[in-house]
């Protein structure tokens, strides 16, 4: 047994802090913080608890001790609930207004009915529009098949809404409307078990309520805001993932005389962690997400890359000396059929209408190649309809890396997250006393529905952003790297295209990461539990004004979110940039 003395590790009489890597000891200065393996039970450390207001509130408020815990218990729905109420009557509240196709509603609104009827995209007459706004939906569909650029998904959702209630503006924007108020419960459930806090999860959701972009793209039949719906979907996900293997790492670990649970290497090393059915569901979102829209590939990369991570977070914790190699040998085999390869699957599976329509030159567009042009090759042996699919495909590849039309409201992605250029979905100049034009406005309103962010929450999301990136770099805190995660994936991606044809709305993916990262630093503001009950006053005075603001701002802006007509004076005051005219 060798002793302190005897051994030649010189740092045996150091403190902990000078035991660290020089590198290390360097970046303290700049606030960096190693993980403390402190003396806290090892559970506790693998599945942190929920905070929970302290008694002298309850005390404050009159609340007895019994009914509090049911408060405390019952919180974790209760108020996420209570913001998607919010979320949902705004975004419900007079859905089918503008009466018109309002942006690229003119492709997928038209693509979705074909869809959900005949299982393909076809090619409308000039003035579909009008005919379909004219007939209340009642038209003869087209049966030329049409070439089209994305996946199939998003216009299936979109032509639910339309089966159900119509092929009028409400119908194909009721789902984007609904999966727009449900990814604010996502968002606050998300947050809450990101944070261990349900005030700032449900703070991430009214966040996300509240702002401009989402608020539009949940009114308007896009492919975004579906797409966003998948990806934090799938997020969500993978974070119950990260918690149930960990509950099963910390049920495996042994317990000492005391009753605590402590890290064990063997265990951590050796522990097998099942099928984890919550990492399937996320292989199938973002699954979904890719059938949606091609950026969903990113995403998909990017998370299966931060799921491995948490993987090797978790067993490190649970006391593994190897963990990236116990990963490799336990997690990572089945972590990637339960997310690429079921990715794969749903997107093919996505393709089933065009799979099975006609090849007789009647079904969707090139179905029929592999019988026609794609005669002979080296690929035969593989069925028509996939080497028709690739085909396609490999088409549909050409354009998107293609395309550099100029559009009036194209942006670049160095513009995005201080709104230099939102895109106007919807404007008219009505006359006085028409379409909600004040009869005394004296010359003629505007209405307007315009993509932008509710300007000061993106404008504080810039340094919540740093913030994050500062918290994760500095202090280790994965929280902040998951949010950082959940942002360079959706937003990164898109500056390898900066001659491409991109849009600001495209930001709505990633939209969900920016509300939590406002919440992190809104939680930072405020101050930790510890803090001197005078910090904790004046941080969350501080933190409330900031919210009251960002929701005012929503309010002022309202009118060019929902196209209410407003006299032009009154528009112009709102144009707060040269660039959003």
């Amino acid at each position: 047994m060798t002793s302190t003395a005897s051994s030649t590790d010189t740092r045996q009489g150091q403190a902990p802090h000078e035991q660290r890597p020089p590198w290390q000891q360097r970046l303290r200065r700049f606030g960096y913080q190693q993980p403390r393996s402190d003396a806290r039970d090892g559970r506790d450390r693998l599945v942190p608890p929920y905070t929970e207001p302290g008694p002298r509130l309850w005390a404050a408020l009159g609340i007895p001790h019994t009914l509090a815990g049911r408060l405390v218990r019952w919180s974790g729905w209760i108020g996420p609930l209570l913001v998607t109420l919010l979320a949902g009557v705004l975004r419900f509240w007079n859905l089918g207004n503008p009466k018109a196709v309002i942006f690229d509603e003119t492709y997928y609104a038209k693509d979705a009915w074909a869809l959900v009827h005949r299982g393909f995209e076809v090619n409308w007459d000039k003035k579909a529009n009008d005919l379909v706004l004219s007939s209340g939906g009642h038209v003869t569909i087209p049966t030329d098949a049409a070439y089209v650029v994305h996946p199939p998904v998003g216009k299936y959702v979109i032509g639910l809404g339309e089966l159900l209630f119509g092929f009028d503006p409400f119908g194909w924007r009721f789902m984007t409307a609904l999966l727009g108020t449900l990814s604010v419960l996502l968002l606050c459930r998300i947050g809450r078990r990101l944070f261990r806090s349900t005030f700032l999860g449900c703070l991430a959701g009214t966040l996300m309520a509240v702002d401009g972009l989402h608020f539009v793209m949940s009114r308007t039949a896009l492919l975004d805001g579906v797409l966003m719906f998948f990806v934090l979907a799938a997020f969500g996900c993978l974070l119950i993932d990260r918690d149930k293997a960990r509950e099963k790492l910390a049920a495996a670990l042994p317990v000492d005389a005391d009753g605590r649970v402590r890290p064990d290497r063997h265990v951590a090393e050796t522990a097998r962690l099942g099928w984890r059915p919550w990492r399937w569901a996320a292989g199938l979102m973002l699954g979904l997400a890719f059938a949606t829209k091609w950026n969903g590939l990113y995403i998909l990369a990017a998370f299966c890359l931060m799921a491995v991570l948490w993987d090797v977070g978790s067993r490190r914790v649970a006391g593994a000396r190897h963990p990236y190699s116990a990963v490799f040998r336990r997690d990572t085999g089945l972590a990637f059929v339960a997310t690429v390869p079921v990715a794969i699957v749903t997107y093919v599976l996505s393709w089933t209408g065009w799979i099975l329509s006609p090849t007789d030159g009647s079904g969707g567009y090139f179905r029929n190649w592999a019988a026609t042009d794609g005669k002979g090759g080296s690929w035969t042996f593989l069925p028509d309809w996939l080497r028709s699919l690739w085909h396609y495909e490999h088409q549909v590849y050409e354009f998107h890396v293609g395309l550099s039309s100029p559009h009036t409201y194209q942006s670049n992605p160095w513009s995005w997250l201080v709104l230099g250029r939102p895109v106007s979905y919807f404007y008219e100049s009505p006359a006085p006393g028409k379409d909600g034009c004040p009869a005394d406005a004296g010359e003629k309103c505007a209405r307007e529905v315009l993509a932008l962010g509710t300007p000061l929450l993106w404008w504080v999301a810039c340094f919540a952003v740093l913030y994050v990136l500062w918290r994760w770099l500095l202090r280790r805190d994965w929280r902040a790297g998951a949010i950082a995660c959940g942002i360079a994936a959706g937003y990164l991606p898109w500056f390898m295209y900066q001659e491409r044809t991109i849009f600001f709305f495209y930001a709505i993916v990633f939209l969900p990461f920016l509300c939590l990262a406002v919440a992190m630093l809104l939680g930072a503001i405020i101050g930790p539990p510890r803090s001197s009950d005078t910090r904790r006053v004046v941080g969350a005075t501080g933190a409330g004004v900031l919210v009251l603001l960002i929701a005012w701002n929503f309010i002022y802006f309202w009118p060019l979110y929902t196209g209410t007509a407003i006299p032009i004076d009154d528009w112009r005051a709102r144009m707060w940039l040269d660039t959003w005219v």
